[in-house]
Formats: C-alpha cells, sequence, structure tokens
C-alpha cells in the first residue's frame, strides 16, 4: 500500500437501528466506521496494535438515510516517528441510484502501541519484516 492510494476499507448498509431519535443517521455511528477504517489501515501498517490519538477536520456534507449503502475508504496522508495520520471518505449510494455521492471526510491520528499500550516508532516491526 503506498502514500495516497485510496483504499475501500468497509461498505454496509444503513438501517434503523443506526439513526438518532429523529430517524436521521447518527453522526457518531459513522465516525465509528470511520475510526475503525483508519485502525484497520494503521495496525496493518505498523504491524501491530494501535490507537486513535486524534480526529480531526470531520465534516459531514451529504445526509445518510436509511437504506444507503455506505462505503468507507482510507488513504494515507503521513507515516511520522510514531503516528500515521489517514484520510478517510465516507461515500454512500442511494436506493435507487446508481452513482456515489461524496457524505463525509475526515482526518485521524493513529498511534503505533508497544506492547506496554506505550507509543513506539511504526517502522520498528518493519525492520525485521
Amino acid at each position: 500500500m503506498s502514500e495516497k492510494e485510496r483504499i475501500l476499507v468497509s461498505r454496509t448498509i444503513a438501517v434503523p437501528a443506526d439513526t438518532n431519535p429523529w430517524g436521521d443517521i447518527f453522526g457518531g455511528w459513522i465516525m465509528s466506521l470511520m475510526d475503525i477504517a483508519a485502525g484497520s489501515i494503521a495496525a496493518r501498517l505498523a504491524r501491530g496494535s494501535i490507537a486513535t490519538k486524534a480526529i480531526k477536520d470531520v465534516t459531514f456534507d451529504t445526509p445518510i438515510f436509511v437504506g444507503d449503502e455506505v462505503s468507507v475508504y482510507a488513504e494515507v496522508e503521513k507515516i511520522g516517528n510514531t503516528s500515521i495520520t489517514l484520510n478517510v471518505y465516507v461515500t454512500i449510494r442511494r436506493k435507487s441510484q446508481d452513482q456515489e455521492i461524496h457524505a463525509v471526510r475526515g482526518t485521524f491520528v493513529m498511534v503505533a502501541l508497544d506492547e506496554n499500550r506505550r507509543p513506539r516508532p511504526v517502522r520498528q516491526k518493519w525492520q525485521n519484516a
């Protein structure tokens, strides 16, 4: 995987259980999908445990409705000493449409952890691979 390569990490359908009390898709559910996507890619790159350090610049551009197909993509923005910064994008496909619609974007900073849950160099495990 190279930097700036956008990877499809997950795809699901928004269902009524994912709504807030007003019947709209809950933003926290979407952010959870994004965090899982960032963590999945970061753990693979770090070859070990990671944790979310920061979530920045999350922007909800389009509402998401029950029945929408929700796709989550991630791309590596930067690999630092102990952290990996990823841009995460959510697109949707409405039930009756073929085109993907951009819905949400955000930047997630993940930190590599050692066996004591302390930050460790990201590339530490790469040297032995």
